[in-house]
């Protein structure tokens, strides 16, 4: 095994062996691919310095048949299994450095994908979409429909596979519920009235490309690509997910959350003395209001609640993942929607609610400078309701 690491590129024998490895990986189950990647930590563990043999290892791997494939299942292996193989981090550090070097985006092609797609491509927008689930061929049909867009990025070593790819729709204004966006009912978009974009699922496929960053990249070529298609359009926006919300809203305790919806303190001191933590209650509240008639009071704290969370940084960086993406591009924070999302996951998920974020392409320096001085942009409608 030690030969792997240590042989030149050029050596017959390690190569063979490599092959012989990648083969066997492929075809074991869960327990033994941990136990082979806990062979290979604990030899790269005995090595000091650069990490140069761990990086010959996996530029070994590269070089065998489906090399980079094989490579980010790998990587996707290590991630799931890190903590439970002693010494994974290691090898893991030095693959994604190469990985990160081999998926520069100067190296990924951006493609439409259509109805006309081949079969196997459009399977995979099923298999892998990841926001808004896709429930047919019929509901697949409406996403790539001609008064649609969606692009994908892929590598010339990996043909058959959308490495990232995002689903488009157009609109005369911002979008404010999805369900009305994937409604397959509805008469097409006149895409010459068109005047907004609005991007309202991005999903990365591949879990061992995790940390390597070209989805930024996705959005910016893509709005070349609709300028120079759609020269009317004056916007463009998201209609996003807050995934995070409720997961964090139901951790808070009463004061954190009079705090922030301005209720009676007496009032949340009760209910903390109830034992039941003021945040897990006000999740079956929006969730409940969201699918009725919603009293405005109720309305207002949901969009405090959620402009606060939304805004919550931690180590430099914002704490909902959705957010982290966007306002990591230079977009802001533009309008929250009511009911926007009334589908089990967005109930779920985010009390309904739903974020669209403006990506002003005049200001997206402007705004990512602002974050990085720990203050994401927002919209005055937000910042009233904040």
């Amino acid at each position: 095994m030690r030969r792997l690491f240590e042989a030149r590129l050029t050596d017959v024998a390690a190569n063979k062996l490599a092959r012989r490895w990648c083969e066997q990986y492929a075809a074991a189950d869960g327990k033994d691919r941990r136990l082979m990647l806990a062979a290979l930590a604990q030899i790269r563990a005995t090595y000091a310095g650069d990490g140069g043999e761990g990086v010959r290892l996996f530029k070994r791997f590269n070089a065998q048949p489906q090399g980079l494939r094989f490579l980010v299942e790998l990587r996707a292996d290590m991630l799931r299994w890190r903590k439970q193989v002693a010494g994974i981090q290691s090898l893991d550090k030095e693959l994604e450095g190469l990985l990160s070097a081999w998926f520069d985006v100067g190296l990924l092609e951006l493609r439409p994908l259509t109805w006309d797609s081949p079969a196997s491509l459009l399977e995979k927008l099923i298999l892998y979409e990841a926001v808004h689930e896709i429930k047919s061929w019929d509901d697949l049909r409406h996403r790539v429909a001609p008064d649609r867009r969606c692009y994908a990025y892929f590598h010339p070593q990996m043909p058959g596979v959308p490495l990232i790819f995002v689903e488009v729709a157009f609109a005369s204004q911002m979008a404010d519920n999805v369900q009305v966006l994937l409604d397959s009912t509805l008469p097409p978009q006149d895409l010459d009235k068109a005047r907004w974009a609005i991007f309202y699922s991005i999903s990365n496929t591949q879990p061992g490309l995790k940390g390597i960053s070209f989805g930024n990249f996705l959005l910016k070529r893509v709005v070349e690509q609709l300028l120079e298609e759609l020269p009317k359009l004056k916007a463009f926006a998201t209609l996003s997910p807050i995934p995070g919300f409720t997961d964090w809203l139901g951790k808070q305790d009463a004061q954190a959350v009079e705090a922030i919806v301005r209720e009676d303190k007496s009032r949340a001191k009760d209910r903390k003395r109830e034992g039941v933590p003021d945040g897990q209650r006000w999740v079956a509240r929006l969730a409940k209001a969201a699918q009725g008639k919603t009293p405005d009071v109720v309305k207002r704290a949901g969009f405090r609640l959620a402009a606060c969370y939304l805004k919550s940084m931690k180590n430099g960086l914002p704490v909902d993942p959705v957010a982290r993406f966007h306002l990591g591009n230079g977009a802001r924070i533009e309008r929250l929607n009511w009911a926007a999302d009334t589908s089990p996951k967005g109930l779920k998920q985010s009390c309904a609610m739903m974020v669209n974020y403006l990506y002003d392409l005049d200001e997206l320096d402007t705004n990512l400078q602002h974050l990085n001085d720990g203050k994401p942009q927002i919209s005055r409608g937000v910042g009233r309701v904040a």
